[in-house]
């Protein structure tokens, strides 16, 4: 991997960024962001896609395959792919369809942006369609992604995608923030879990996409999971004791969370993911799939995804993220 950092600043009409455009695997395009106090995330241009995302301690965060391949036009195992404009094989496109898969390029003139003016380490991203990309979605839109570290380490991703079609055709489309967190262990049912889906109707896309309802006080996992969650809160918490700390996830947009672990049988059969992985990784993504999004021309959408870790409450033997999902 080629590590030449090329120095880069960019400016909005709202505020004004500053990043660091290098080469990173296969000599791919990447963004380095870093705040103040130490944490960062990287960005590769191909995918518009999140690699890394560390804490002021220089700890990763998201998990990225050991086996991930950095060659297009495979997505990348890991981090956060954009699912759009199709999540999963919810239509007629390629798998998640196909924004994963194409080179974004970076768009130093965003239209105004409303932003936290604390944030300077943010780069904006945009998104057209090819030709080929037009033969197999025929709608033509900009999709501009933002991403960007908050002060004290958040890491913020807003999508914005209108519709630039000029024959006055609507489109409609689903969309996930498909995020692979960093865990210690799954399978440690006692130390790991998720809060905020309990009681909640879900879609088990292992039982043919058959709708249930949750069922018990918090997720905990002892085997292959992949499913929907409908109508989800606006917070949910990843809650991993061995580490000692808990992923919060704020949303606003975005109405479902997939929760999905490959485990065993499925982590062999995948090429680019170590047999063992599926231990030390969740997906837990914010996302628009029961009711597609609709725009008509001119129209534009936004979903925003904030992540940020807060330590571990551990009381009597049990973990209490009450106190995370109704904090501020």
């Amino acid at each position: 991997m080629s590590s030449e950092k090329t120095p880069s600043s960019a400016s909005s009409s709202s505020s004004s960024s500053s990043y660091e455009l290098c080469k990173g695997f296969n000599g791919l395009d990447k963004v380095l962001l870093r705040d103040a106090r130490g944490s960062s995330a990287e960005v590769y241009l191909y995918g518009g896609h999140v690699t890394s995302w560390k804490n002021d301690h220089a700890e990763e965060l998201l998990f990225l395959s050991s086996k991930a391949t950095f060659k297009p036009p495979k997505a990348i195992r890991g981090g956060i792919p954009i699912c759009f404009p199709q999540f999963g094989s919810l239509g007629t496109l390629d798998q998640h369809g196909f924004a994963r898969n194409q080179f974004w390029t970076i768009d130093d003139c965003p239209p105004p942006f409303p932003t936290n003016t604390l944030n300077k380490a943010f780069v904006d991203l945009i998104l057209k369609p090819s030709e080929d990309d037009i033969k197999i979605w025929p709608h033509s839109f900009e999709f501009r992604l933002r991403v960007a570290l908050g002060p004290g380490g958040d890491l913020m991703l807003t999508s914005r995608i209108r519709n630039t079609n000029i024959d006055g055709k609507p489109f409609s489309f689903t969309f996930a923030y498909h995020t692979y967190f960093s865990v210690s262990d799954i399978r440690q049912v006692l130390e790991m879990r998720v809060e905020g889906l309990e009681t909640l109707d879900y879609l088990d896309n292992l039982q043919k996409k058959d709708r249930f309802t949750e069922q018990g006080d918090a997720l905990t996992f002892e085997s292959e999971v992949d499913k929907i969650y409908l109508s989800t809160p606006t917070k949910i918490a990843i809650l991993d004791h061995e580490k000692k700390s808990t992923f919060v996830l704020r949303k606003d947009g975005l109405p479902d969370a997939v929760v999905w672990n490959p485990w065993d049988k499925k982590a062999k059969a995948m090429s680019d993911f170590g047999d063992d992985e599926y231990k030390h990784m969740l997906c837990v993504e914010a996302a628009a799939i029961e009711k597609p999004i609709t725009l008509k021309p001119g129209e534009e959408w936004k979903g925003r995804l904030e992540l940020s870790t807060v330590p571990s409450s551990y009381c009597s033997g049990q973990l209490d993220p009450q106190k995370v999902l109704q904090g501020s």
